[in-house]
């Protein structure tokens, strides 16, 4: 069984490895996705102000090297289910953010939300397996001894 497990989880970091690298082969149009979709708080504007002078690139920019990176961080990480756990609690919330950001079928009528409707499904459904993995740790432990031996 934990064979198949790992086959599995290799298998399942495969979508985050090939789209972090997607995003960080085309970064123009992933800034300009990022650009129409997210906006900065106000609370958090003055700190992104200053990150954009810093790195000499506008906030699109920068989220689309980020997000990218980090997906293949930790796509790679589940896949070699080292700390698989903490990862998959990210991508978590990554995921989440994403259906909140990109796919909100809720603000779209019908029947323009479907496509947007079934990415969300299915970026749920990613968020399940995540939950899977981080419920499941690094794999089964092997039964403790008791103080007294077999009784």
């Amino acid at each position: 069984m934990p064979g198949f497990i790992t086959f599995g989880r290799v298998l399942f970091a495969v979508i985050f490895i090939y789209s972090g690298a997607t995003k960080l082969l085309g970064i123009a149009p992933t800034a300009d996705l990022i650009a129409t979709k997210v906006t900065i708080p106000a609370l958090l504007a003055p700190y992104a102000a200053q990150l954009e002078a810093a790195a000499k690139m506008p906030m699109p920019q920068i989220l689309a090297i980020a997000a990218g990176a980090f997906e293949v961080l930790a796509g790679l990480m589940i896949a070699l289910n080292f700390l698989g756990r903490f990862f998959s609690a990210l991508m978590i919330i990554f995921v989440g953010a994403t259906i909140y950001y990109f796919h909100d079928f809720w603000n779209q009528s019908p029947p323009d939300n479907v496509k947007a409707l079934i990415d969300a499904l299915k970026n749920l459904s990613i968020i399940g397996a995540l939950f899977m993995i981080f419920g499941y740790g690094k794999g089964p432990k092997p039964p403790e001894q008791s103080a007294y031996g077999d009784l």
